[in-house]
């Protein structure tokens, strides 16, 4: 069996199939299909990056998470999200303190993509997710070009998934700089600016954007491992400091457990039940 047949049967098995009647198989987008500013399609179904993000979430046992650029992967995110709050919601709500207990939040400058995003869900996964639709603009960081969104949501997540902004999303430039051009690639900071506030513990994962994965493991100033999966073009970023205190501590050891340094941060989808 290839690898596009085994993560279609992992799909399957996880329902992650029947989240989507519109979806496209197998259709190879053309080498211009990044950095086209006309192209509109959404992009494939990926079958191996939607089983990804749905055993981090379930594996890790994830509360909250925070998505920039929405897209097949939001329904897989709530999906995950409603089985971990069917699984052990009861028990996280007496243990742990989360404001946003199994809440998805996604950020995104496009509206039509919101639009379609939304019109994926089904009723109760819609219930959980919130959006915001917020302007990209050309700015810097630490005196490095870059771009960000204008608005965040005032969330603490434990799980952050990368996708957006797209490069021709951000306006302005700086010195003449900006990131719509075909050969040059999205450098979004929104993490930089927010690393301060997220506890340790807290994933990010970043789909492609291998520049832009670059740019934040130069500038992340707390304590991370990083892993680069450059078979699949996947970054892994999780913060290992010392919890902050005795919440923090028991979110950890609940939802990842005592030895969860050690750990590898690829999901083993041998451990995973739906």
């Amino acid at each position: 069996m290839n690898i596009a047949n085994v993560d279609f049967a992992i799909a399957q098995r996880h329902r992650l199939t029947d989240l989507f009647s519109d979806r496209s198989d197998g259709q190879e987008p053309s080498k211009d299909y990044y950095v086209d500013p006309k192209e509109t399609d959404p992009y494939p179904v990926e079958w191996g990056d939607l089983n990804r993000l749905f055993g981090l979430v379930r594996l890790r046992r994830v509360t909250s998470v925070l998505e920039f650029g929405c897209g097949y992967s939001t329904a897989v995110l709530a999906h995950a999200l409603s089985r971990n709050e069917r699984d052990f919601g009861v028990e996280a709500q007496q243990a742990l303190r989360r404001t946003n207990p199994f809440e998805l939040h996604v950020v995104d400058d496009m509206p039509e993509y919101v639009d379609i995003a939304k019109a994926r869900l089904t009723s109760d996964l819609r219930a959980r997710c919130h959006f915001d639709i917020s302007e990209v603009r050309m700015t810097t960081f630490n005196g490095r070009i870059c771009s960000e969104y204008l608005k965040l949501p005032n969330i603490c997540p434990d799980f952050i998934f990368l996708d957006g902004p797209g490069q021709y999303s951000a306006t302005g430039d700086v010195n003449g700089i900006s990131t719509r051009h075909p050969d040059r690639t999205p450098m979004a900071c929104d993490i930089l600016k927010i690393e301060h506030f997220l506890l340790p513990g807290t994933m990010l994962l970043i789909d492609g954007r291998t520049s832009n994965a670059r740019f934040l493991k130069t500038n992340l100033q707390r304590e991370w491992r990083y892993e680069h999966d450059a078979e699949n073009e996947v970054h892994y970023f999780e913060m290992i400091e010392e919890p902050l205190g005795k919440w923090n501590r028991r979110q950890i050891e609940f939802c990842l457990g005592p030895d969860w340094r050690a750990k590898p941060l690829k999901p083993d989808y041998s451990k995973l039940v739906s």
